[in-house]
């Protein structure tokens, strides 16, 4: 059997560099298509195969078969921003607003998505998978992670020009960075030049 890929998604940083950034929950994975204020030019999503596509790169496994409709993309973006605002808030030790907690728990009081055993013993969705459905799935995960025994570890990348959000599941809680080889390194190497400046 092949080796499964590490987790997280795949990101591309402004060099053009590709790293992976593992945010260490489902939730959290949506906050990689965009955002609100001055992250909405990073959207990416805009139409439902792009909310579809978001669903087979994320750690849902396996994807399901979704019928998406651009109802739910719009719900999906406005999913996508409260969260944004609820887990930074969170990151930064201070309460969430109740409007965006609303939209949180509005999503996730619709059914989610079913897992179930198919014939070969392996695992798939029941049928009826949606958009709704989808979302459901998403804001139940947000709601176990900012009530959970990691709910205090929710963190904000430490680089002073990154904004993703992630989930620190180290054993000694001490995770700064959204990925170790793109931020953390860009730290090392300004931490470097500054050594060096200072010294010259």
């Amino acid at each position: 059997m092949a080796p499964s890929a590490p987790p997280g998604i795949l990101m591309r940083a402004r060099s053009g560099a590709t790293y992976r950034f593992d945010p260490g929950a489902l939730c959290l994975e949506l906050l990689t298509t965009g955002g609100p204020g001055e992250f909405r030019r990073h959207e990416t999503l805009r139409v439902p195969e792009d909310l579809v596509a978001w669903a087979g790169r994320s750690r849902l496994t396996p994807t399901p078969a979704l019928d998406v409709s651009a109802h739910d993309v719009a719900h999906a973006r406005r999913l996508r921003d409260a969260l944004f605002r609820v887990t930074t808030a969170r990151a930064a030790g201070a309460g969430a607003a109740p409007a965006d907690l609303g939209v949180l728990n509005a999503a996730a009081a619709h059914p989610p998505l079913v897992p179930s055993v198919g014939p070969d013993g392996g695992r798939r969705w029941a049928p009826g998978c949606d958009g709704a459905g989808l979302l459901s799935t998403v804001a139940r995960d947000a709601v176990e992670l900012l009530t959970g025994p990691f709910g205090h570890r929710v963190r904000a990348c430490a680089s002073d020009d990154c904004r993703l959000i992630y989930v620190d599941t180290s054993r000694p809680g001490r995770r700064r960075w959204c990925a170790m080889e793109h931020c953390g390194n860009l730290h090392k190497v300004r931490t470097l030049r500054a050594r060096r400046a200072a010294d010259a």
